[in-house]
Order: structure tokens, then sequence, then C-alpha cells
């Protein structure tokens, strides 16, 4: 019979509800479509890591949905009830391990041994406490199981001595359970097989071609490698220089390098001109060892001469022409052969005589039977890690299937997800949902499209640790947020950082913040150009009194005597432009004016309907954002392959950020002494009102409610707007009759009112 499953809603999706053992091992019936996430890192996740890694089956750092099911399918095999998973605790009773099933005896064989080791052999439960005692005492046996042998492996001193050898000659040993530098059988065989390969090799370099000069002949190619480069270069410049003439100057390098570096303080070894030619060309001549050397090159062609030359051509040797060159390159080439097939380079540093030893079969033989023996106890460690696994199961299974195949804990908000890392206490306010950023680059592309308003923060404490976090401002106001700005944080463990924010991405946090958004970016766009204008016109008048300056120094300085610029004088189509300007901004804002106290008592509904034309777009953009926000997005940037939406709506983001609130019981002194001087609003909202009703008696509609001598009509005359709308609004005069016309009848009057 199939499970039955029951769902809550949250975060627009269908979530299934864990809470009985029988749901979590039945999860894998649970179609995959069903589940929030399927897959979840390891690293970056406020859950315990070792659990996790447990259940990574394949060692990839991710936990997928198929190992979860894995991991739920082997503790119910284990178990003989199912709903201990559902009561998570540190200990699992005896009674309650399956003994009837394979994994199971071998668990509670296991348990039983370890408790015994630790003196509780008549224990009825074995507690996380008690598993990672017993695991201690095993990690520091000889023989742990984890195919790794150390120098403490093997009382042997010859044999330890070999182990310590062999680590010294490995680049990356392996870490025993212990915590000691080891040895897996891969590292030891690469060992010998070097060993042999070098040894080969040394042999193949006693015979006397390659050994030209005995004991020497080392430090003779060496000398020689010094040199090799620069000797070369200085025949082919003699090559040249003997074809041209007219190429010395060339091959001798141009006078203003010379020049360049005759102004410094040379040494002898300067590196100024060790790239020099070695010795002054003049045309074919041997290469001098003595005198006309490149000072950088003196050390280096000495040793040459004394370790190579010398035995080759005598004491006496002065310069060396390219015949000699030549010989001399090819005394040495067997030795550089040879040298270019060196083998088991690894092992060098041991020495011959020490290689001799090693190579003996004895010394491998005596480790091989350490690994036996290592291997002898891996059954054990198996059986162990098992039990590790069962008690970590039984405490955290149910909580990782609740933040993995629902989001339990994140929509409850009774607890902090898997996911979010910590509080960020910053502008007043504390952020909830801060997640840990992993990869920038991936965060980068993929977080911006939750839509969410994310601040990008690099952490510091006093330990000198780095990381950084993103976290999700959703309530509030954004006026305080910029790049720089510092604040703390607070880890899972309660350990505080120092915060940096470094990135912002901007989405919308509220409808309200949307509303005066557009104000404030006006504000916010005068407040630039007025800025740039004032720096504009600050840098104009300290360029004309730098002018200035410069022409009076200049007129004192020459004794002329400089007349006063003359009066710029006014265009007259300025002035008219200007005049058309300002007739038509006021004839503007007269009928702006005139339409909007034309409203009337509906003027209020006009005042809403402007800001609603202003911030309405603003205000539908951002609703239309806010229901769809997700953590989607930010999650998948972090590794997580989340199976559906997770959204964050407005109810759900503004219980993530928590804004300051003063104390319900707290007390309040109201008198600040640095508080702005309060501003008589009283006064201007007298002026406010006197304003209005001078506008209104202005365009006319306060005429009929005031005495004829006041009226704008009487006291503007034609150039009152009252009286310019009566006479557009006045009928034209009737034309005059036809000769011998009657004239026509006069309209008759209009009824009264």
């Amino acid at each position: 019979m199939a499970h039955r499953w029951r769902f809550f809603r949250a975060g627009g999706v269908d979530q299934v509800q864990l809470r009985t053992g029988a749901d979590l091992v039945n999860i894998g019936e649970l179609d995959q479509k069903l589940w929030v996430a399927l897959a979840c890192p390891i690293n970056g996740t406020e859950f315990d890591k070792r659990t996790l890694e447990l259940i990574d089956s394949d060692n990839d750092k991710r936990v997928r949905a198929g190992e979860l099911i894995s991991a739920v399918t082997w503790a119910k095999n284990v178990l003989a009830d199912v709903e201990l998973l559902a009561r998570p605790g540190d200990a699992v009773p005896l009674s309650a391990i399956n003994g009837e099933s394979v994994d199971g005896k071998r668990v509670l064989a296991t348990a039983k041994r370890l408790l015994a080791n630790l003196g509780k052999a008549n224990a009825t439960e074995i507690t996380f406490a008690d598993l990672q005692a017993g695991l201690g005492q095993f990690d520091k046996e000889k023989f742990n199981g984890d195919g790794i042998v150390t120098p403490t492996t093997t009382a042997d001193d010859t044999t330890a001595a070999v182990i310590k050898d062999i680590l010294a000659c490995t680049a990356a040993p392996a870490t025993d359970r212990s915590g000691d530098a080891g040895l897996t059988r891969e590292m030891v065989a690469a060992f010998f097989e070097a060993v042999t390969a070098h040894r080969a090799w040394l042999e193949a370099g006693a015979g006397e071609a390659v050994r030209p000069f005995g004991d020497a002949s080392a430090a003779a190619y060496a000398a020689f490698e010094a040199v090799r480069a620069k000797v070369d270069d200085y025949f082919s410049r003699v090559k040249v220089a003997t074809y041209d003439a007219r190429a010395l100057d060339a091959v001798n390098r141009e006078q203003n390098e010379y020049l360049a570096i005759a102004a410094k303080d040379l040494q002898i070894s300067a590196e100024e001109v060790k790239h020099f030619p070695l010795a002054r060309i003049t045309g074919d001549v041997p290469l001098p060892l003595d005198k006309g050397l490149n000072p950088a090159w003196t050390d280096a062609v000495a040793a040459f001469r004394d370790k190579v030359l010398a035995p080759t051509f005598g004491a006496k040797v002065t310069s060396l022409t390219v015949e000699q060159w030549g010989q001399v390159r090819a005394r040495l080439a067997p030795h550089a052969e040879w040298l270019a097939k060196k083998a088991g380079a690894s092992v060098e540093k041991v020495g011959a005589d020490r290689l001799a030893e090693l190579s003996k079969p004895q010394h491998k033989a005596a480790i091989e039977a350490l690994f036996v023996e290592e291997d002898a106890a891996k059954p054990l460690a198996e059986a162990l890690k098992d039990t590790e696994r069962l008690v970590r199961y039984r405490r955290d299974l149910m909580g990782l299937a609740n933040n993995f195949v629902s989001f339990r804990d994140f929509y409850s908000r009774k607890a902090p997800a898997v996911f979010q890392v910590g509080r960020l206490y910053m502008d007043r306010r504390t952020t909830d949902l801060c997640v840990a950023v992993n990869d920038a680059g991936r965060h980068g592309t993929m977080a911006p499209m939750s839509g969410l308003y994310l601040v990008y923060c690099d952490l510091k404490n006093a330990k000198g640790e780095a990381r950084s976090i993103a976290a999700a401002v959703t309530d509030g106001d954004i006026d305080n947020l910029m790049v720089g700005r510092n604040g703390i944080f607070y880890d899972r463990s309660g350990q505080d950082w120092d915060a940096t924010i470094t990135k912002i991405i901007e989405n919308p946090i509220s409808v309200r913040q949307a509303f005066w958004r557009p104000y404030k970016k006006f504000l916010r766009l005068i407040e630039e150009q007025m800025n740039k204008r004032a720096q504009a016109a600050e840098a104009a008048a300290d360029a004309k009194v730098d002018a200035a300056a410069a022409k009076t120094e200049e007129a004192t300085a020459g004794k002329v005597e400089t007349a006063p610029p003359a009066p710029k004088k006014l265009d007259i189509g300025v002035v008219a432009a200007i005049g058309v300007a300002v007739g038509g901004i006021t004839a503007a804002l007269g009928a702006l004016l005139q339409g909007f106290f034309g409203l009337g008592i509906w003027m209020p509904l006009g005042i809403l309907g402007l800001m609603l034309a202003i911030s309405g777009p603003s205000m539908a953009i951002a609703w239309l954002k806010l229901r769809k926000r997700n953590l989607g997005p930010l999650l998948d940037a972090n590794g997580w392959a989340l199976g559906s939406m997770a959204r964050v709506n407005i109810k759900l983001g503004k219980s993530l950020t928590a804004l300051a609130v003063l104390p319900k019981d707290a007390d309040r002194d109201m008198v600040d002494p640095f508080a702005d001087k309060k501003r008589p609003w009283w006064l201007y909202t007298l002026l406010a009102v006197i304003a209005v009703l001078g506008v209104l008696w202005f365009i006319g509609k306060l005429d009929g409610c005031l005495p004829d001598s006041v009226k704008s009509t009487k006291v503007l005359g034609k150039d009152a707007p009252a009286a310019v709308i009566e006479e557009k609004n006045k009928p034209e005069p009737a034309a005059p009759p036809a000769d011998g016309a009657a004239p026509a009848p006069a309209p008759a009057p209009a009824p009264a009112p």
C-alpha cells in the first residue's frame, strides 16, 4: 500500500510534511518533482559536515536526492523502529538496532565492543559522546583500517626509518586517521620504482665518456652550463662582424645604452651590463678570458676556465677560440645527454649510498607486511563507520530532510534553515537571510534573478579569517546602504565578524519604498546637478583668478599697462529670447494653476492623481517583482539544485528583516539638546493659505464673494485673467442690416433662474 502523504503550502508551492519515521523512510516513493531541493553542497551549508560526508557516497562534495534516499533506506534496515528517526537525539538504544539484518547485526556487535572498550559493557545505549571516545581510541591504534602506514605503525626502528625516507621523498603524503602523515600502497610502490630507476641511471653515468673530468665532471658541467649561452652569443656576433665590418657597432650595442647606465653607481656584478656581450667584438679574434671581459661575467668565466678549460688545454690558457669551444662542447655532450635522461629524481635527495640500502628487498617486504595488518583492520573500521553513521543519522537525518525535501525550517521561521549562515547587523536593522558566497562568478550571474535586494559583504574576524556572504534586505529603506558601509555579522556559532559591503544588487524592497523612490531619485538628480554646476562655477572662478594673477604678473614684470576689458554687451536677440521664454513659462504655469484650482472641492483628488501618475509605474513594477521573489537563483549560485521555486512574499520578507524598535516598557526622554530648531509650521501654513487665496483672487475665483472695489477685474482691469476670459466669451455684435431692410429684432432676455 502506498504511503499517504500530507502537504503544506509555502513559498508558492506544495511541500511535503515529514513528521514521522514512516514519512522519512518512504521519501524514495515521493515523486522527486515534488521535492524542493534535489542537491545541496557540503561546503557553505550550516549542517554537520561529517554527517553530510557520510551521506555523500561518491565523495563529490554534494549530497543528491539519490544519496539521501540511500541513507534513509540503510537506516531503515539497521533500525528495528524507524520512528526513532522522528525523535532526534544523541543516543541510540541497543534494543532499537535490528539484529536480524546483516548491517544491523554488525553495527550491534561493534557498538557493544566499543562500549566494552570504554568500560561500559552493561550500557543499554550508545551515545554520541561514547562514539567519539571510541573512535578516538581506534584512531590511535597502530592498525586502524584506513590503508595508511606511518612511522609509528611499526615497532621496528629500521622499517620506521625507511618509512621516514619515503615520506621525505613524497610530495603530498596521506593523512592517517590519527592525523599523522603516512603512506599508501601506491606511494610506497612509486618510491621503490623510483629507487630502481635512479640507481640504473647512476650506473649509466659511470662510464668515462659521461665523466670526462672524473669526479669533478658534475662541477665542470655546471660551470660550462653557466656560460654556454653567453659564449655562443659571443661567437655568433663575431661571425656577423667578420662577414661585414659595418656591423661592428651594432653587435657591440649602441653607445646610448652605455650612456644610460654610466650615470648610475655600478657594481662589478651589476645587472645593468649583464645582458651586454661577453666581450667587445673587434673582429675574428678569440674570446679573452681575463682582460676585456664583461664585469658581470668575470666570476662565471673564471670558474669555467679553472674547471673546464685548464684541465683540457692547460693552466696557461688565456683565450678561447671557436675551435676550442667546439671541442669543449663535444667533450661534455655525453654528460649532457646523460643528465637529460635522469630518472627517479624524486629520490635523489636520499643519496646514492642510502638508495643502495633501500633497494634491498627486505625493506619493501617489511612495509608490505604492515599493509597486510592494516587491511585486516578494515572490517572493524567499516563497522565503526557504520556505527557512527547510525548515531549521526538518528540525530541529523530528519532535520536534513526537512531542509532538503521541503524547506520547513525556513518557512516556519522557528529555526534558521541550513542555508542561512548567520545574521547581519547594519543600518539599524538585522537581516536573517544571509547565505555563503562559494562562487562569486556564479552569484554575479544567478543571484540578480532572485528579485531580492542583495548586499554582498566581505567578512573578517579577529583571527584573520575571511569569507563572503550575500544578505537579502527585505524591509526598510535603502538610503544609507552603499558600498563601503560597515556592519557586524554573527555566524551560527555566535562568533562576530566585521562586515563591509562590496557590492549591491538593487531590486524593490516594498511597495512603500517604491512609492517614494521617484521623488528621492528626482531630489538626488537635482542635488547632483547643483553640485556639478557649483563645481563648474568654482572651477571657472578659480581659472579667472589665476588668469588675472598671471596677467598682473606679466604686466608688472614687463611694466606694461593693461587696460581693463571692455564690458560685454547683451545682445538684443538674447533679451528677446529670454522674454519669450519667461512669457511661455508664465503662461504654462498660469494654465496649470488655473486648471488645478478649477477643480474646486476635487483638488485633493487631483493631488492624489498627480502623485499616482508619478509613483504608480514604480509601485506597479515593484508589486510585480515582489510577487516573483524566490530563493532559487540565490541558492543555485551556491551549488544547490532546487526542484521548484521557493518564493519569498512580502509577509515572509518582512519577517526576515527586523527594523530597530524601542522596547515596549522603555522610558523616553524627548528632550534632545542637539535637535534641530523647531520650525514655525503655523506660519508656513498661514503663508500657504494666503498664497492659495492670492492665486484664487488673481484668476477670479473669489470675485463672486467680494465687493466690486476689490474684485480682480476691478483692480487689474483688462489684465485680469477673469476679464480676459469674459472678453473671449462675449458674443460678437450682429451685422448691420442691408439698405432698406428692417433692423433685426433684439434677442429676448434670458429667463430668470
